[in-house]
């Protein structure tokens, strides 16, 4: 430790109020806090909040606080829950089957970022939120389970009872609204009789993504709805190609998730920054290693080879956002009555 002789107490003065002034200017600082509503796959310690939450912090002057829930949908619940009076500056987890749902609720603001030169496939743009990755959902298997995985939907609908799947709740979760959504493209009418075929497979329905991918990898169920780039965490993170995803004759169908800002955010001006931090690579290149899906803008670094060897769907499914919320709570009712069969 340093050790000063000051000359004068006038000199010893004035030193302990500039001390003192730049101590008040850290914790006015440290008073600016950002939330962010989101998902809690986003915030466990493997996933990309910890990293965006150490990374914006560091330029923002902030302290960022993430609230998660089980899933995408149920943030949108929480929201519709909570109305004017939320809490959340932003909310970072729904996808664009939500977008028409939501900006209805009247909570959301235009994000003020330009999207105009992000990737997304279909050309996604949307004046209110903004896309940060994407990734098409498919069904993971165990390779030391399941010998001749299905290769397209029906063969999911119809295949052998005694090899089970885990899904997500489409009430709560968007991975669980994407399968709705994806059996609905395949079957259109017919979708109910699929789904009490499909029921036989299915071992049990959680809230959320985060218990569903953890009752598959503890060996519960050789199967799990997740998404194509599920297995190249496997590659990375565990170097072992256990885990595959079965490529689907039909397609697949595809989920882009988005960010949006609060019309009551207590700092809109702190808010509109972390959207725009969102599409740099401060943020992006969070995304392929801790969230495990496809980044919308440039990255500082290469993908991993593995994402290389990931299935690339030969079609893909998106329904617009306007037929969702038109149609959802139908779909979702006859999802309940089907499951709920003997």
């Amino acid at each position: 430790m340093f050790k000063i002789k000051f000359k004068s107490r006038s000199l010893l003065a004035t030193a302990l109020v500039a001390t003192v002034c730049l101590a008040g200017a850290g914790a006015q600082a440290a008073d600016k806090t950002l939330t962010i509503y989101t998902y809690e796959s986003f915030t466990s310690e493997w996933g990309p909040g910890p990293k965006v939450k150490e990374a914006f912090e560091r330029t923002c002057g902030c302290s960022v606080n993430f609230v998660s829930v089980a899933d995408g949908v149920a943030l949108l619940s929480r929201l519709k829950l909570e109305g004017a009076g939320t809490k959340a500056d932003v909310v970072l987890g729904l996808d664009t089957n939500l977008t028409t749902e939501a900006k209805a609720t009247g909570l959301f603001d235009a994000s003020g970022v330009d999207v105009g030169a992000l990737k997304v496939p279909g050309n996604y743009k949307d004046d209110v939120f903004v896309p940060y990755d994407y990734g098409h959902f498919a069904v993971i298997y165990d390779t030391q389970t399941i010998k001749n995985p299905p290769k397209s939907m029906k063969d999911l609908v119809e295949g052998d009872p005694s090899q089970k799947i885990v899904i997500e709740d489409p009430r709560t979760s968007t991975p669980g609204l994407g399968l709705l959504l994806w059996v609905k493209s395949v079957y259109g009418d017919k979708a109910p009789e699929a789904w009490a075929k499909l029921k036989k497979r299915v071992l049990t329905v959680t809230p959320g993504w985060s218990e569903a991918y953890g009752l598959f990898t503890k060996g519960e169920a050789p199967m799990v709805l997740s998404y194509t780039t599920s297995p190249a965490y496997h590659m990375v993170a565990e170097n072992t190609d256990r885990y595959q995803a079965a490529a689907f004759s039909e397609g697949h169908y595809i989920q882009i998730e988005v960010a949006g800002l609060l019309k009551n955010a207590p700092d809109k001006e702190l808010a509109r920054e972390f959207l725009k931090f969102m599409v740099t690579p401060g943020f992006q290149d969070t995304i392929p290693t801790n969230n495990w899906m496809m980044p919308v803008s440039a990255t500082s670094q290469p993908l991993p080879d593995a994402f290389g060897k990931l299935v690339n769907p030969s079609k893909t499914f998106l329904m617009s956002s306007d037929e969702v919320a038109e149609n959802r709570k139908a779909w979702v009712d006859e999802w309940l009555a089907a499951m709920s069969m003997n």
